[in-house]
């Protein structure tokens, strides 16, 4: 096999660019799971914190900003008083959560016993 051909099974240089990218990006703590509570229906920064277990609010409010620059939400601010905003999947974060679906799928389906190591406290 010629160096300048991929190995079978690894991505080209230009797909691998991309999904480090995406990686690094549904990678960051919390962005992955803001994404899944904006997908099952959490729209205000209340819920969306609720959903999310020990979220702290200026972490939340720097990942929705993240996620929104990086086109997968949108921030629509309703106009009533006092004003709030809404928070919904963009195509691309639609797109993103089917994936992450597919990948949680793939996650549940391994049985096998987790081997002891360090999160379990004992010494190997």
């Amino acid at each position: 096999m010629s160096l300048t051909q991929p190995m079978p099974g690894i991505l080209p240089e230009k797909l691998c660019v991309g999904f480090q990218s995406a990686v690094e990006l549904i990678g960051r703590r919390w962005s992955a799971a803001i994404l899944m509570a904006i997908s099952c229906g959490a729209e205000r920064f209340g819920e969306i914190a609720k959903l999310v277990d020990g979220l702290s609010d200026r972490l939340l409010s720097q990942r929705l900003k993240e996620l929104e620059g990086q086109g997968l939400i949108i921030r629509t601010i309703v106009p009533t008083t006092p004003a709030h905003s809404v928070y919904t999947l963009t195509e691309r974060g639609r797109e993103l959560m089917k994936v992450l679906t597919l990948l949680a799928e793939w996650a549940n389906k391994d049985t096998r016993p987790v081997p002891p190591g360090p999160a379990d406290g004992k010494k190997t």
